[in-house]
């Protein structure tokens, strides 16, 4: 390339024989640069690159830029160096184009001038050359020192990790102990359950029998009142929904009238019912039967109160009560609403099913009951009113109607809880 004699080799810069840092005459290349004679430079990146420029001297040879890849993880200081590396690139491609037109005419002034212009590009080439590796150099200490950084993390949270197993594996044991455990008391629960059942049959008495009798027919006494309220707040005639419960009634009063209410709801309660030696120690134990009932929805106390409740509020009942027949949906689907007036029945209910395993546990237990316009006899009946109205004398009275069934246990006999009439038989 003749850019300098043997007396002015500069920094690296040889005679025409050798190339310059990639510089070269017309037989070789500087820098990606290549001469006419050598057509195919340009088709070592590829035939779509085409020459930016041509060159003067040297037979007409040619200055051509190839496009150059760089990484997509280039950083900012990188971006910085590489643009300075394109300016300098373009300041040496002048340098160039002056010290090719220097040699035709051959002027040496300004092959000199060219010539260190070459030279302090290729300089700033050098530097910006240790720039970038100082900053891939930085780069590098850097993500090895987030490395340690991270190893050292992961380190910690394999050995939290260990901790955690260790004691997830000790919790594991705990618990499969705790379940032994568990398994071992439902086994013993379920074998005392059986003979508290058998001895609780066995010992309820007569004379508990009569106390459960009283609470069944006050647990009555108790619902029909919310019933009666209910009615009356929603435009019910009670005069004429007493009269269709006991038509021939006589009542001595109209407050009386409650007695026919408590009489339809005790007949639906007792209404086919079957005494059978239920499990009613389980019951007895929860003062709020919902509570039994939310965690044994399924149980036989449970469908009891399923079939019941609809037997006793009828959905014309309960629609115009509440406007809606929630209560109805939810029990058909086997669900108890924990509402004050679910509460209040499901306690009657109780005392209904707890009566009647007390029944089915005693010997020849039998109930019966007394037919309305019935001689009133005391031997077999019980006025709910009391005394009062059955007065002593030679008259007698009738019944008008039956508000709880009566009970014999062996040779103990359970008066029947009826309504005296007005209604008088000349005895």
């Amino acid at each position: 390339m003749g850019l300098c004699s043997s007396e002015n080799r500069i920094m690296g810069l040889c005679s025409s024989e050798n190339g310059i840092m990639g510089l070269c005459s017309s037989e070789n290349r500087i820098m990606g640069l290549c001469s006419s004679e050598n057509p195919r430079c340009h088709d070592c990146y590829g035939t779509n690159t085409k020459p930016t420029q041509k060159g003067e001297g040297n037979g007409g040879g040619g200055v051509h830029f190839q496009p150059l890849g760089f990484a997509n993880d280039i950083n900012n200081s990188d971006g910085d160096e590489i643009l300075k590396l394109f300016d300098i690139l373009s300041s040496l491609k002048f340098a160039y184009l002056q010290f090719q037109k220097a040699h035709i005419p051959y002027e040496p002034k300004k092959i000199i001038v060219a010539d260190e212009l070459i030279v302090t590009q290729l300089e700033a080439l050098w530097k910006i050359k240790r720039a970038l590796k100082q900053n891939h150099f930085n780069a590098i200490e850097s993500k090895s020192f987030q490395h340690d950084v991270l190893k050292e993390k992961v380190r910690y949270q394999e050995r939290l990790l260990e901790e955690l197993k260790s004691k997830l594996e000790a919790q594991n044991i705990e618990a499969r102990s705790l379940k032994q455990r568990l398994q071992d008391l439902d086994s013993r629960n379920e074998m005392l359950g059986e003979k508290i059942m058998k001895r609780g049959a066995s010992s309820s008495s007569i004379n508990g029998f009569e106390e459960t009798f009283i609470a069944t027919y006050k647990s009555i006494h108790d619902f029909a009142k919310p019933l009666i309220a209910l009615m009356k707040a929603s435009g019910w005639d009670l005069d004429v929904a007493a009269k269709s419960i006991a038509e021939s009634a006589v009542f001595f009063k109209r407050s009386d009238k409650k007695y026919a209410f408590e009489a339809y709801i005790a007949r639906r309660m007792f209404y086919e019912m079957s005494y059978e030696l239920w499990n009613i120690e389980d019951v007895k134990k929860f003062d709020d039967p919902i509570e039994f009932l939310l965690m044994n929805p399924n149980s036989e106390f449970g469908k009891f109160c399923q079939r019941k409740y609809l037997l006793v509020v009828h959905p014309v009942m309960e629609a115009s009560f509440f406007g809606n027949l929630d209560h109805r949906t939810l029990v058909q689907c086997g669900k108890h609403p924990r509402t004050l007036f679910y509460q209040i029945f499901a306690k009657m209910a109780k005392w209904v099913w707890i009566l009647g395993g007390i029944a089915a546990s005693a010997n020849k237990a039998e109930a019966f009951v007394v037919r309305s316009d019935s001689k009133f006899l005391d031997t077999f009946m019980e006025s709910v009113k009391g005394d009062e109205e059955v007065l002593e004398g030679s008259c007698s009275y009738t019944v008008g109607f039956m508000v709880m069934p009566g009970f014999r246990l062996g040779k103990t006999l359970i008066k029947s809880r009826v309504y005296v009439s007005r209604s008088k038989l000349e005895s």
